[in-house]
């Protein structure tokens, strides 16, 4: 794949047990190359794809179709009430944004995926593995930083493109859990997309029959990719 050509060759996974949705099978179109082109990159993503370290996949699986790339269009978004007191509950949290990430950081990522996700693919946590989901060759995530009296307690992974940002993951203190802390990060990404001047904030998928992942469409307004291209959609 070239970064200055409107072709693109993409391989596909085998088909292996979803993470997300029990019974069924996931399998995705991938690539993955040393050097992209962040405009294309943004092309992708508005084609449903997303990444992950080296990684750019989209699900194509062979009996469902419950993945929605969602967005949110951050001009036209407006908090719900119950994410206005989670920014008010909130307002003793600092937040930076760093470009490299840090052992500080990584401390944090372990203590979170042992801790609350010891029953997915991501468990246990390694350095190997934290790394190769930062890294990228051709495209540094912005980090977003959350502290309360210096203690950090919330990291978000960014990145920033030329009309959008995109929310790749977020961890955070599992000792901080009544603060709601992804809702926040998602709300702090809203509003910085918004003063960088940017069109839309990516959420990857929205998947409504998952407890993990059915949250998304409570931003709104937001969009979601369908076979007609990106429809809006309200609550």
């Amino acid at each position: 794949m070239s970064s200055n050509s409107d072709t693109i060759q993409v391989g596909m996974t085998n088909a292996f047990p979803c993470s997300y949705l029990a019974n069924q099978q996931e399998q995705l179109l991938v690539l993955q190359e040393e050097t992209l082109d962040v405009d294309l990159f943004e092309r992708l993503l508005a084609l449903g794809f997303r990444r992950s370290g080296q990684m750019i996949y989209k699900p194509h699986c062979p009996a469902c179709q419950a993945c929605l790339p969602i967005r949110v269009p951050v001009k036209q978004f407006q908090p719900s009430r119950r994410q206005k007191r989670n920014l008010k509950n909130n307002r003793d949290i600092s937040f930076a944004i760093v470009a490299q990430s840090t052992p500080e950081q990584y401390q944090l990522y372990e203590q979170y995926i042992n801790e609350r996700h010891y029953d997915g693919p991501m468990y246990p946590a390694s350095k190997e593995q934290y790394e190769q989901f930062i890294q990228c060759s051709w495209h540094q995530p912005l980090l977003i930083e959350l502290r309360v009296q210096g203690r950090l307690i919330g990291v978000a992974v960014t990145d920033q493109l030329p009309n959008s940002l995109s929310a790749i993951y977020s961890f955070f203190a599992p000792s901080e859990d009544k603060r709601s802390l992804g809702s926040l990060m998602i709300l702090l990404q809203c509003r910085l997309a918004k003063l960088m001047g940017k069109n839309y904030l990516y959420l990857g998928y929205q998947i409504d029959d998952s407890r993990k992942m059915n949250y998304k469409k409570s931003y709104q307004p937001n969009e979601i990719l369908t076979s007609k291209g990106w429809q809006l959609s309200v609550l």
